[in-house]
């Protein structure tokens, strides 16, 4: 809910709140840097962010709701389900006959009232209040769950079950059913479910790191064990060696599929479950958070009959999701795309997906080798590991076909003497390989919390010891990542991470990834053929005009997308 800053202005003279000679200065300087004077109103301690919310209610002609002390029935809380309350930020906390009282960040959001009008056949009574206090009343909802788990442990019995049966008891149901909405509506990538000697830690994996979820009693391990196994067609019986299996949830307010782990430890058998989301179909590279810039060079050598486009990074660096992107890019009936991964992260319309199983000599060779005969004009090889499924996809790319794969490197020019180290010649790398991308993932930074700063000479200094800071000023100001008046380091506003009940106190919520696109221009060609290192190969890159990982990232904290510590944690070497 933003009010105009004149609108206000006018608002707090006309109510005599404040004076002019108070508010006036303060309006300047909040037009001046574009910021709202709600903002400096509250740094000025003028007012606190609750009087602010109260009078912007009042202007807008919606009440305001102190919920500082939530007095929520169960009933109520839940006629809005869980995701959506907390994806929209408000909460139900009264319901009259035909009425439903809800608080809500934003007023404004028609779209959302009227869902939630036909969706409760309810006439909706909206009502402003401060989000921090709606974040810390949606917790009610989850001492509902608490309360849940409590229910399902009393009817736990401690009669002797076979694991098919205890798969299907009904509280065993329950307990792996809460644990996987839980982690969804939560926005894990992973569960984990690791047995200790007395208990279970249940931890998901959100943003990148890990976090408690719960802990539960070391009794109901086998049934978990054994439903999970269920879900994801395992054999029952098997606790001495790893298992991999997935499974797939529906419901009209999510689909995800689940790629399962179980691993055998000391204390019984481990579970991971990867997280995918079904319904972020239709990943495009805008999407992802590539540059403008750089999209446009990639459309232009995807877009080539044949070739290499390689995506390196490190493990869990998003590698595989640019791929996907690119290939729903070309995804066509008039076009044969076929793919070699381990595992299948996400199923795709008109994709021939194969899958690689090494046991019974299925290998990333293996497939591709068998794929070449099948006619394809893209193939999407999951990851290059040796020097034999390096030979057929060069082999590939130079006999008309798209080849599509990743390689674990530190940066898209150091994809090329990796290639020469896994026994590629130089000269045919050079020939083939059409763009290398390079990415890493930072987090996000929670908008609800940040804060902008201005370093200074001695924390610009420090940055000088692991970058060429002047350099990179000029990349991002290529990149249009600065405002008017932006000269120099000194002078941009940045971000940082703080902490609030909306991010878990991390300052920090979701990821975005960052960039770097090496084009195998004439000039690089010519220099990989002559064995030039890495460094070579990305100096001359650079000359030409390409952007690094850290100059995309430094672009995204001008942005205020993350803060340079994240920039510094994953593209420091």
């Amino acid at each position: 809910m933003k009010v105009d800053n004149f609108q206000f202005y006018d608002y707090l003279l006309s109510n005599d709140v404040v004076s002019e000679e108070v508010v006036k200065p303060l309006l300047t300087e909040a037009q001046k840097n574009n910021i709202q004077l709600y903002e400096l109103l509250t740094r000025e301690e003028i007012f606190d962010k609750k009087e602010v919310l109260k009078m912007q209610s009042e202007m807008l002609g919606f009440q305001f709701m102190d919920l500082s002390k939530p007095d929520i029935l169960a009933d109520t809380l839940h006629i809005i389900p869980e995701h959506l309350a907390k994806r929209a930020l408000m909460i139900a906390f009264k319901k009259e006959e035909d009425k439903l009282y809800v608080a809500m960040a934003n007023p404004e959001d028609l779209q959302m009232i009227d869902f939630l009008h036909k969706k409760t056949g309810l006439e909706i009574i909206v009502h402003v209040a401060d989000p921090q206090e709606i974040r810390a009343a949606l917790r009610l909802y989850e001492k509902t769950l608490n309360a849940e788990f409590g229910d399902i442990f009393g009817k736990l019995d401690d009669d002797e079950k076979d694991l098919a049966e205890m798969a299907e008891d009904l509280p065993i149901v329950r307990i792996v059913h809460t644990l996987v909405k839980h982690a969804i509506l939560q926005g894990a990538s992973d569960i984990h479910i690791e047995p200790l000697e007395k208990s279970i830690v249940v931890r998901f994996r959100i943003d990148g790191i890990l976090r408690q979820a719960m802990s539960l009693p070391k009794n109901v391990l086998p049934g978990i064990v054994a439903r999970v196994k269920v879900l994801a067609n395992l054999k029952l019986d098997e606790h001495r060696l790893p298992q991999d299996g997935r499974f797939k949830i529906e419901t009209d307010e999510y689909k995800v599929s689940f790629r399962v782990s179980v691993l055998p430890v000391f204390d019984g058998e481990k579970i991971v479950m990867r997280l995918l989301d079904e319904q972020s179909g239709g990943l495009t590279l805008e999407k992802i958070g590539i540059h403008p810039n750089l999209l446009e060079m990639i459309d232009r050598e995807i877009h080539k009959p044949n070739g290499m486009i390689l995506v390196t990074g490190p493990t869990g660096s998003g590698k595989t999701t640019t791929l996907y992107a690119v290939l729903e890019i070309l995804n066509s009936p008039e076009v044969n795309i076929s793919t070699v991964e381990d595992p299948v992260e996400y199923r795709m319309q008109n994709i021939n997906q194969t899958q690689v199983y090494a046991k019974i000599g299925m290998t990333f060779a293996a497939a591709l080798r068998a794929l070449l005969r099948q006619d394809p004009d893209v193939i999407m090889v999951g990851e290059i590991r040796d020097h034999e499924t390096l030979e057929i996809a060069i082999h590939a790319a130079m006999t008309g076909h798209l080849v599509l794969s990743t390689l674990h490197t530190n940066s898209a020019a150091g994809a090329v003497p990796r290639m020469v180290d896994m026994g590629s010649e130089p000269f045919l790398i050079a020939s083939t390989t059409n763009i290398i991308v390079g990415q890493r993932l930072v987090r996000r930074l929670c908008f609800e919390c940040r804060e902008t700063y201005k370093i200074n000479e001695k924390e610009l200094e420090t940055l000088r010891e692991s970058y060429d800071m002047e350099k990179i000023f000029g990349a991002v100001e290529r990149m249009g990542g600065f405002k008017a008046g932006e000269k120099s380091w000194l002078d941009v506003s940045l971000s940082r991470a703080m902490g609030c009940s909306s991010c878990n106190n991390t300052g920090y919520k979701g990821r975005a990834g960052i960039y770097e696109v090496f084009i195998v221009t004439e000039d690089i060609e010519k220099l990989i053929t002559e064995k030039g290192t890495a460094d070579d190969l990305e100096q001359k890159a650079r000359q030409e005009g390409m952007f690094t990982m850290a100059d995309d990232g430094f672009y995204k904290s001008a942005l205020g997308l993350t803060t340079v510590e994240e920039v510094l944690r994953v593209t420091k070497e």
